[in-house]
């Protein structure tokens, strides 16, 4: 058998104990990694301006925090470059170790510093500086984590084996804000003064329960047989590029709404509620993670059905129902009946879902095993840089210039549909059984 053909037998699956110790793996560790980055967007909405932007009115100290939020997202092309090249060069599990690793520092290290009262503008200087390193761990995790779970999955199963990387976004909102709410029990002087900091410093236990999960995972088959036959790429992601530009193209496209909406949803929501329409920030939490538990349900719903029809027509269900629905969000949200709002949060996720559920498997499946990382790994991570990296910006600026929330609705609509004209041009990639 010819080295290439020894690779795509590797592509058949590891055996079931060990297919479970990846999923467990992927949705653990994803759901760390996700938590670290969560609170750091909620923290935006609730608290940062206050203590990193104090000489600025409450709207541009706003501003400012999502600034923030939105420079993590340019270091993750090149965290996705970087972790993409040793992914494919050195294996997918030494990566993900790191990833965690370095998610955890710089979290335990947003805890840990200073305000501006303290020490003046190098608070908000360290604070981008700890930012910039989630962002480049971000850009190499996801990654990792979905093609672990999809290369270790049997034929067949891919879309349901890659969901449990997947799922570690939602859940990690929801624990994200379930920590929130417990500090919210605080006084608004406790929160303000040290209970804030109390999510960002619980990481370290959760990445110590994640890094033990995730040395106890066996090498991807699919890398093991690359370097056993020595077919590995050099450089990776020149070689996807040249290779593979179309799909380069219309996976970090068709990723563009998902992330953009997905961020306006649990990022600006929340901001939103409790500064605009006046919602106590209890409220708003929990309409938050009651969508953040139908985003969790639709992703492993969506996964399963690709593997049975195919991840393009669940990924044009998804597509079109972010298209249609972003007006009838926010005029739901905007009447603030906790009913309405969590019919309007359930609608929205169910549509990220469905873009979300197959991606792991659909990412994988575009891309040669030999620069695999490199290829799904940028292509997520340059979509998530056009769509989520500034979209809490974009909405606070357009809600505050225009007074009215439907131009955010419109701004949704716009990114909804540059992403369904990818999705559209998306080659069908499960395999035909």
């Amino acid at each position: 058998m010819d080295p290439e053909s020894k690779v795509a037998a590797a592509e058949a699956g590891s055996r079931p104990d060990q297919l479970r110790r990846v999923a467990l793996a992927s949705a653990v560790g994803t759901t760390i990694e996700w938590y670290d980055y969560f609170i750091y967007s909620t923290a935006a909405a609730l608290v940062f301006a206050s203590q990193f932007f104090p000489r600025f009115d409450p709207a541009t100290g706003t501003l400012a925090s999502f600034a923030t939020l939105g420079v993590g997202f340019l270091a993750r092309p090149v965290g996705g470059v970087l972790w993409g090249h040793f992914g494919d060069r050195v294996g997918r599990k030494a990566m993900l170790i790191a990833s965690l690793l370095l998610m955890g520092f710089a979290t335990v290290g947003v805890g840990l510093l200073p305000t501006y009262d303290q020490i003046g503008l190098l608070a908000p200087v360290l604070l981008v500086v700890l930012r910039l390193l989630q962002g480049l761990s971000a850009g190499g995790e996801w990654g990792g984590a979905a093609l672990m779970a999809v290369e270790h999955a049997p034929e067949g199963q891919r879309g349901k084996y890659g969901s449990y990387s997947q799922i570690g976004v939602p859940a990690g909102l929801i624990l994200a804000q379930l920590v929130f709410v417990a500090v919210g029990t605080l006084s608004d002087e406790q929160f303000a003064s040290w209970g804030w900091r109390l999510p960002f410093l619980f990481s370290i236990v959760l990445v110590g329960v994640g890094l033990f999960i995730r040395l106890r995972v066996e090498e991807s088959p699919v890398f093991a047989a690359l370097r056993a036959e020595n077919v590995r790429a050099k450089v990776p992601m020149i070689d996807v590029v040249r290779e593979r530009p179309r799909e380069l193209l219309v996976a970090s496209v068709s990723f563009i709404a998902n992330t953009a909406i997905g961020y306006v949803f649990l990022a600006y929501l929340l901001s939103y509620g409790t500064s605009v329409l006046k919602v106590d920030r209890t409220t708003m939490l929990v309409v938050v993670i009651i969508g953040s538990v139908s985003w969790l349900i639709s992703i492993v719903v969506a996964a399963r059905w690709s593997d049975r029809v195919g991840r393009k027509p669940v990924y044009l269900v998804g597509s079109v129902l972010l298209v249609v629905w972003p007006v009838p969000f926010f005029l739901l949200i905007d009447t603030t009946s906790p009913a309405l709002m969590i019919l309007a949060v359930i609608v929205l996720t169910i549509g990220l879902g469905a873009s979300y559920g197959p991606q792991s498997a659909l990412f994988a499946e575009m891309f040669e095993a030999r620069f695999r990382y490199s290829g799904a790994s940028f292509s997520y991570a340059v979509g998530a840089v056009l769509g989520g990296g500034f979209a809490p910006l974009i909405a606070v600026w357009l809600q505050s210039s225009t007074g009215t929330s439907l131009s955010v609705s419109a701004y949704m609509v716009v990114v909804a549909l540059i992403s369904l004209v990818a999705v559209i041009g998306i080659r069908e990639t499960r395999p035909a059984r």
